[in-house]
């Protein structure tokens, strides 16, 4: 086959078919209509020789051609994506860019402050949302465009995706100011005590924090279990409950909240804090700049 007998356009529309799998949501995607994207796919099935997708009471799925020719298609047209936008200039001071970007509740707490605080300074006109990494598959969103950047532990964003090592914390206990360990410390048989708050907040690195503790041999005393960070500062004012937290989460809330901290007694494993970005921003000026806005506030 050759090239000139190939319309580019035809192989977005398969690249985006094999995205969302439905004529309707690739119509809206490119803004045309679903006679053109069936057409195209009828075209494209002629080219090929396949059927390329069959339509199921799932949507539209990929043949096995199909499935061998989406990651080269997908490459190869992110490929001109960053080719052909490689010179496109960004201006922060005028720009009134909206930038999505991926954290947990403890991410919001401690990035937010700093790095809008450094956009008004930069950036006047430039927008942030951000979306909770805990409740919307990172990996996925960031495939197809929808998060600019993610920061936190993210494990999984492995292949198709760079990062840059921001800092590394440890884990402490942290309660209220006048709790009794605040004068001793706290010991491990303290620690077995003690009446525990424990965060399950899945799709982070926190349950390394469980892990950890019954390796240790350690059963905590587990008074109260919440799905993130957000509960945990005004519950140990009012308690005499502690919790094991990053050291930077407690440098937000031990001031609001009348909180001290504690080295651990349990030796848990530094968490490691990356941002990261799909293959597909890697050259986008806009990007570049707003990583590198984050690198200079947050990178040890």
């Amino acid at each position: 086959m050759n090239l000139q007998d190939v319309d580019l356009n035809l192989l977005v529309v398969f690249n985006e078919l094999r995205k969302h799998g439905r004529v309707s949501a690739v119509a809206e995607s490119l803004g045309i209509s679903q006679p053109g994207v069936s057409n195209a796919l009828g075209r494209l099935r002629k080219l090929l020789g396949d059927e390329l997708f069959l339509r199921t009471s799932r949507g539209m799925v990929p043949t096995p051609y199909a499935q061998d020719l989406a990651q080269p298609i997908a490459a190869a047209l992110e490929a001109l994506h960053s080719t052909l936008n490689a010179r496109a200039a960004f201006d922060p001071a005028h720009s009134g860019r909206a930038f999505v970007i991926g954290v947990n509740d403890v991410g919001e707490t401690y990035f937010l402050p700093r790095l809008m605080r450094a956009l008004d300074r930069a950036a006047p006109s430039v927008t942030v949302r951000t979306v909770r990494t805990t409740s919307i598959d990172v990996k996925d969103e960031m495939e197809r465009g929808r998060i600019d950047l993610a920061m936190g532990f993210l494990p999984d964003l492995k292949s198709g995706f760079f990062q840059r090592l921001l800092f590394r914390q440890p884990y402490v206990c942290i309660f209220r100011r006048d709790h009794p360990l605040a004068r001793t410390g706290v010991s491990a048989r303290q620690f077995r005590a003690a009446e525990h708050v424990a965060i399950a907040s899945e799709g982070t690195g926190h349950g390394v924090v469980d892990q950890v503790i019954g390796q240790a041999g350690i059963r905590r005393r587990l008074r109260l279990t919440v799905p993130h960070f957000i509960a945990v500062g005004p519950v140990l004012a009012a308690t005499d409950m502690i919790a094991v937290v990053p050291q930077r989460f407690a440098d937000c809330a031990c001031g609001p909240f009348g909180l001290a901290t504690a080295p651990c007694p349990v030796k848990i494993p530094e968490s490691v804090i990356n941002v990261f970005w799909h293959a597909r921003n890697h050259r986008e000026p806009a990007n570049q700049w707003l990583r590198q806005v984050v690198v200079d506030e947050f990178a040890d």
